[in-house]
């Protein structure tokens, strides 16, 4: 592509004159204020260029040689979306290698990278992967929130990244949405108060030097609105049960992110009574940029705009633009975007006036974010790698603080470090697969559906079955068996069950029992008759009512991720049982369905908690 030759902006003052007389662009120059760097970029782009920085790319769809030449604004890996070496290094390499085709081009703008790293940098080989968010919204600790931003953050700039598409800022009323892992509570207050955490430790403090830079990286609450609120739980689906007034207390959870100085927001693939968000003006101009004074940028979901006007491109990139959607996540289709979009402002379908404003945004959150001045990955972080001890001490951490205790006959917890024989029983407590849940290494995690292997080790960490023999004393027998067979004769038995990996919509269910296999799993060991501790693994609560009363103890595991260390510390009473409800678990699929709480089997809050050792 050819562009045309930049314009100058004319500026007063002697500095300015000395920029007309050869020294180097004011946007070039960090000593001025990010307002006035944006402003003279802006003033030299052409509109190739200016709708070049609308477009985010996937990494397997675009070169460095497009990058440069299209004048990109931003490439991504979606989930399993990885480079051929899944190192930091071979990220970082792969990273600055874009990078390089961006501040090659004509103005030198660098590109932002963007990575869904949801919970932990989940997509790199052997990074801390900590709990799905509803183990987090149990732990409810923002001060561990925000040192689990911050590992995280960490954790993506050892890769070369600079954006995570995160956190998920949803309040799921109806658990069949195959999404409600990724919210923190079905109360937006606890929603809030979390997400703003992760927030901040992700960002750094929005007044500070550091903020955004260094080992700081740009977040992105999503998705803005509505997302959990469907009919029926449908992902995608539409929401017609909720006035705009209702609406509000689901918003507040992004009103106080932003304020905490969020600097993107994703726009949810749901509708609001027929009209898909990514063409809502009046929810994206008027509620999000002008009601809650959003000044960052707007990005939509992967493909999202097309589905605004099914089947015709160009309406749906006329209409999703007018709505206020600044960057487009439009992984394949890229260069019909930046086609489109440019005959779309030709014919004064789309203002000048509005590519201005996404652009200045979009340049403004990359001068916050450093890029300008460090847009390669930084050698040091990336020596450090992923993985560290430290991040996985914080994980451990919030796997125990995550674990609900729901039932404990007798007092039958904690369990005696020695001089018991233990059965763990079922594939799922060996397994990091299914500990992790979907967003691991690949988009659906370990999922059979996607020719995955839950059992198989997807990544570095440490099973249930191997933490509770890692704390078990030297006098106490741990056996295992994937079905149950040979629980007779010991005298307790951690019976391990719950969903297979699944993301996004494979994750819907019209019911939420349990899989059969758990049952007969369950069944087994209880014909043994050895008391049963059962750990229910799982994004969301199950119906559970017939089988829990032959438990002697009942364990919400949720999705902990790769520390299972972290379960067996509040088994065997190393630390108290201190994670409560922060959903309300249903008796059975009417209560579900008819969104009635008044009975539940568990309210929301609920957790016994058990008398530790420390």
């Amino acid at each position: 592509m050819i562009f045309a030759l930049a314009f100058s902006v004319s500026l007063t003052g002697s500095k300015n004159n000395a920029n007309a007389q050869g020294t180097k662009p004011l946007y070039k120059n960090p000593d001025y204020p990010i307002g006035i760097r944006v402003t003279d970029l802006l003033n030299r782009m052409t509109l190739d260029e200016k709708i070049g920085q609308m477009v985010q790319p996937e990494r397997t769809s675009v070169t460095q040689d497009d990058i440069r030449d299209y004048g990109i604004g931003s490439v991504l890996s979606g989930g399993g979306s990885v480079p051929q070496q899944n190192t930091p290094q071979g990220w970082a390499d792969m990273v600055d290698n874009f990078q390089k085709g961006a501040m090659t081009s004509r103005l030198g703008i660098p590109i932002i990278y963007g990575v869904d790293a949801v919970h932990g940098h989940n997509n790199v080989k052997d990074a801390v992967i900590f709990p799905h968010n509803i183990g987090l919204g149990a732990a409810n600790d923002p001060a561990l929130m925000k040192k689990i931003g911050s590992a995280t953050a960490e954790e993506v700039r050892a890769t070369g990244i600079s954006y995570t598409f995160a956190p998920c800022l949803c309040s799921p009323q109806n658990i069949r949405w195959g999404r409600t892992y990724e919210g923190y509570s079905e109360d937006p207050k606890l929603v809030g108060k979390l997400g703003t955490a992760i927030v901040k430790g992700l960002q750094g403090n929005q007044n500070s030097k550091g903020f955004l830079k260094g080992d700081k990286v740009v977040s992105s609450i999503k998705h803005f609105v509505g997302d959990g609120l469907t009919e029926n739980g449908q992902d995608q689906g539409n929401v017609t049960e909720y006035s705009e007034k209702e609406l509000q207390k689901y918003i507040k959870p992004y009103q106080k992110a932003i304020k905490a100085g969020a600097r993107t927001v994703m726009v949810t693939y749901s509708s609001i009574n027929g009209l898909k968000t990514h063409g809502d003006r009046h929810m994206i101009t008027d509620v999000l940029k002008r009601d809650l004074g959003f000044t960052g940028f707007v990005i939509s979901d992967y493909n999202g705009p097309q589905q605004v006007v099914p089947g015709d491109f160009r309406a749906s990139m006329k209409q999703s633009i007018n709505a206020g959607i600044d960057m487009f996540m439009i992984p394949n289709d890229w260069k019909q975007f930046l086609t489109v979009t440019k005959d779309l402002v030709q014919k004064k379908e789309i203002s000048v006036n509005r590519i201005n404003d996404a652009v200045t945004r979009i340049l403004r959150v990359k001068f916050e974010n450093g890029l300008f001045e460090e847009p390669y990955a930084d050698p040091d972080l990336v020596a450090k790698g992923v993985g560290t001890q430290e991040h996985r001490e914080i994980a451990r951490e919030a796997v125990r603080k995550s674990q609900v205790l729901l039932k404990n006959k007798n007092k039958f917890l904690p369990l005696k470090k020695d001089g018991q024989r233990i059965f763990v029983a079922g594939k799922k407590s060996d397994s990091i697969g299914y500990q992790a849940g979907g967003w691991t290494i690949s988009w659906q995690g370990g999922s059979p559906n996607w020719g995955g292997a839950p059992e198989a080790d997807l990544t570095k960490g440490t099973t249930i079955y191997e933490g509770i023999k890692n704390a078990a004393g030297k006098n106490t027998t741990v056996d295992y068996s994937a079905d149950g067979t040979g629980a007779a004769g010991h005298d307790v038995a951690v019976v391990v069950i719950g969903e297979p990996p699944y993301a996004e919509m494979y994750g819907d269910r019209t019911d939420l029992g349990l899989l059969q296999e758990d049952i007969d799993l369950l069944n087994k060991v209880k014909a043994s008759g050895v008391p049963m501790i059962v750990l229910l693994q799982s994004g969301r609560p199950m119906i559970v009512t017939d089988q829990v009363k032959d438990w002697d103890a009942f364990i919400a595991s949720w999705l902990p991720g790769t520390e299972g260390d972290g379960v067996a510390d509040v088994l065997f009473g190393n630390y108290q049982f201190t994670g409560k409800l922060s959903y309300t678990w249903p008796r059975n699929m009417e209560q579900i369905n008819t969104h009635d709480k008044s009975n539940p089997l568990y309210p929301i809050g609920y957790g016994l908690t058990t008398k530790g050792r420390k």
